[in-house]
């Protein structure tokens, strides 16, 4: 029974490494999820009104700065969060 315990990820011991991968997943799922969903609704759009790619690539140009916004933003947040508690001294 203690062999088992040994061989599992303890988060406990680990936080900064397990919040820090919490993060990047975040962020990498975020924008990957904004350009795959423009470019579908720009797919569709094709379709709908028999266009040969244009609305594909609009709104997928679209998905890629607006998954890149949301991930500034939250870039920002964490950096201003963690800027915040070192200054007040609660790090």
């Amino acid at each position: 029974m203690s062999d088992k315990r040994k061989r599992t990820f303890n988060f406990r011991d680990n936080r900064n490494w397990s919040e820090g991968l919490t993060i990047v997943m975040q962020l990498g799922l975020n924008m990957a999820g904004s350009i795959i969903f423009f470019f579908f609704v720009g797919f569709y759009m094709d379709k709908w009104f028999s266009t040969k790619g244009l609305f594909t690539t609009v709104f997928t140009i679209l998905g890629v700065v607006g998954g890149g916004y949301t991930t500034y933003r939250q870039i920002m947040e964490i950096t201003e969060g963690k800027h915040h508690r070192k200054n007040n001294g609660s790090d």
